[in-house]
Formats: C-alpha cells, structure tokens, sequence
C-alpha cells in the first residue's frame, strides 16, 4: 500500500464517518423536533395556569376578607348577647326585690 493508498483510504473513512455522524444527527432532530402546534398548547396550558393561581388568589382574599366580617360580627353578637343576659339578670333581681318588697308590704 503506497503512501497515496494510505491518504486516500483514511481520507475516505473519515468522510464516510463524518456522513454517518450527520446523518444521525439529522435523524436525532428530525424525530425529536417540537411542533409548533405542542408550543401553542403549552403556552395555552401555561397561561390558563396562570388564570387559574389569579382567581384561586382572588378566592383566598374574599374568603379571609369575608372570615374577618363574620369573626367581627360573632364577636359584636357575643358582646350584645352578654349585655342582654346581664340587663335580664338585673331585672330578675329587681323582679325578687319587688316581689319580696311587696310580700312584706302585704304581710305587715
């Protein structure tokens, strides 16, 4: 095998193995290419996603919005009820008063 044999083997193993290399490269694109169409679904996803975190955000702050205004008004209502049980607890007082006042006036 002569020099130029030599050269002209190795240079022709090399380009078979540079083809062999491209060509691969090529297939491992083509099959693993996104479609355009799979991107407008994921922005699509993404952005009712997006929509989604929005309104479960809104929801929480209504909820603990509207939780204050009852807690407020359940503590209002406690505060009422204990003026009212008081004013009856005087006026069951003032009731025995009068009752034993007036057993006494008829007694004597």
């Amino acid at each position: 095998m002569t020099r130029i044999d030599f050269i002209l083997t190795t240079a022709v193993i090399l380009f078979v193995a540079f083809s062999m290399g491209w060509f691969a490269n090529w297939l491992v694109h083509r099959f693993t290419r996104v479609a355009q169409a799979d991107v407008d679904q994921l922005e699509r996803m993404s952005q009712e996603l997006h929509e989604a975190e929005e309104t479960r955000d809104q929801a929480i702050t209504y909820l603990q919005q509207r939780e204050a205004e009852l807690t407020n008004q359940l503590t209002q209502t406690e505060a009422e009820l204990r003026a009212a049980m008081d004013g009856l607890r005087d006026a069951r007082t003032d009731a025995e008063e009068l009752r034993a006042h007036l057993e006494r006036m008829n007694a004597g």
